[in-house]
Parts: structure tokens; sequence; C-alpha cells
């Protein structure tokens, strides 16, 4: 006897403001929205397919978030990351990553493991020419280590950093190319620290990782 054919299982597609909001702050994550770029409901409403009314409700959410201003009738200004934002972030990076970073000693085979992973995909994504990629990537490393540390409330006010840090992280590497390289040299000079298990030397690599970035940051955001 033949027995019945299941019915497929359809994977509900996400609410189309949720639609409009993820295609609008990745293309600003990732630059392809540029500081500066007025974006219309009309040409996100033709981009994602949906109609104006989602998509006004994802761009107010992305002006709650401080990626853009929303002027009536006219459009949402995608906002340039200024100076006072990046000397914010990197001052918070410091205070917590290298904290982490001295917590993270002596280090753990898996944390070595997950690290040594880290950094070979980002070797991968170099390679490849993917820059938004690396900087997720680059991101993903250190937020390890910060998790590493075992404080659930670090971990969270890191976490927040998440889309300035990838957005400055591109601007800095469509600018300057040949950063892929050092900042692929510079995690694992901090990868080695960890795996000698000598706390000051990963602590100072952080900080010289960081402050490299900083200097590049100030001259290269839109």
């Amino acid at each position: 006897m033949r027995m019945p054919t299941a019915p497929a299982v359809r994977t509900p597609r996400p609410a189309a403001a949720d639609r409009a909001y993820a295609h609008v702050k990745e293309a600003v994550l990732h630059r392809r929205y540029a500081g500066g770029t007025l974006l219309t409901e009309g040409d996100v409403a033709q981009a994602v397919g949906v109609s104006r009314t989602p998509v006004r409700e994802a761009l107010l959410r992305l002006e709650g978030e401080g990626l853009l201003k929303l002027y009536p009738k006219k459009g949402a200004l995608v906002l340039a990351v200024d100076a006072q934002e990046i000397a914010d972030v990197v001052e918070t990076r410091l205070l917590v990553e290298k904290h982490a970073a001295g917590k993270a000693v002596p280090a753990s085979p898996a944390l070595i493991a997950r690290l040594e992973e880290h950094v070979e995909t980002m070797r991968r994504q170099a390679e490849a020419g993917d820059l938004a990629a690396v900087s997720d990537s680059d991101r993903a490393f250190h937020a390890e280590i910060v998790r590493n540390a075992g404080n659930r409330i670090l971990a969270g006010l890191y976490e927040q950093l998440r889309d300035r840090q990838l957005r400055m992280g591109v601007a800095v590497l469509h600018a300057h190319p040949d950063r892929i390289a050092r900042s692929i040299a510079e995690h694992t000079e901090i990868l080695e620290a960890l795996r000698s298990g000598d706390a000051g030397a990963a602590t100072a690599a952080v900080d010289r990782h960081i402050h490299r970035f900083s200097n590049l940051a100030r001259g290269d955001i839109r």
C-alpha cells in the first residue's frame, strides 16, 4: 500500500518590514550605501520587492539605531561616521578587549582552535577579495576572546559595538586594501601571544592592533 506523501514544509518568509530593514542595514554596514547617500522609500521598496509602508517602518527603526536621518517627503540620509564616534568605539574596544585578552591566559585549546579558524577564514576571504566578509571575521575573532572572559554583561556591551565596528572596518579595508595582510598578521600576533601564555604580550598586541585601526579610520570614514 502506497503511503501518502507528507506535504512539503515551507519556511515562512520574513515580514516585509524585516526584509526591508535587513536589506538597508546590510547595505549601510557594508558601505554599498555610503554616508551621505539619500534613500527614498520608492527606491528601497523596488529593490526589496515590497510596498512603501513596510519600508517606512524599516527606515524608522534604522533611524532609531543611529544609521539614518529621516527627512519628511525627501527620504532617509545615511549618516556618516564622525570622529567622536570613532574615538568612542576605540576607547570602548581598548577597555573591553585588553581586559578580555588578559583573562584569556592561560588560553584553553578550544579557544586557540577557534581563533586559528577565524584567522584562516580571514586568509581565504582576503584571497577571494571579499572585504565585507574579512571585516565580519575580524570582528568575530575579537568577539571570541571577549566571550571567553565569561562576563555576560561585558560580552553584551561589546556586542552593542557590532554594527559600528563592521562599518568602520569595511571603510578602512576599502581605503587600504594592503591593510588586510597586516591585519591578519596582527591577529596572528595576538593568537601566538595567547598560545604562549603571555598575558602582557597579548594585551600589548591588542593595543597595537586597535590603535593602528584607529589611526586609519580617522581619515577614511565617510
